[in-house]
């Protein structure tokens, strides 16, 4: 199968949170693997997707603007303009400030497992 993604992405095994409707509905998925401007989720077959939803992922705390691409079984696969982000509350931002954001978001993450590390090794 030819490769036809501009940008990588990364495989995952996370859960992911779908909402739709003017998020009066809800459902929940698996987020198989991630980049920076789509990704591919894992839903029931039986559940009816809208061609555009917000996707949360909890452990990341990241909302998407998703576009569904295609469609296969349980696989459903998306994309999303990175400078189209949106915060928790909705609100589009500098693509700068967001990636300003994102990486404060990610040193915190590594200073918060290097603490974890210490604290193992001192065992």
């Amino acid at each position: 199968m030819n490769e036809r993604r501009v940008l990588p992405r990364h495989k995952t095994f996370i859960k992911g949170r779908i909402y739709f409707n003017n998020r009066l509905s809800s459902i929940d998925c698996i987020v198989r693997d991630l980049g920076d401007n789509g990704g591919r989720l894992e839903v029931s077959e039986t559940v009816a997707l809208p061609d555009t939803f917000e996707l949360y992922i909890p452990t990341k705390d990241e909302y998407f603007n998703a576009k569904v691409e295609w469609r296969r079984g349980d696989g459903v696969g998306l994309s999303w303009n990175p400078e189209e982000f949106t915060a928790q509350t909705g609100e589009q931002g500098d693509s700068q400030q967001l990636f300003a954001d994102r990486l404060a978001k990610l040193e915190r993450e590594v200073a918060s497992l290097r603490k974890r590390l210490d604290s193992m090794q001192e065992l």
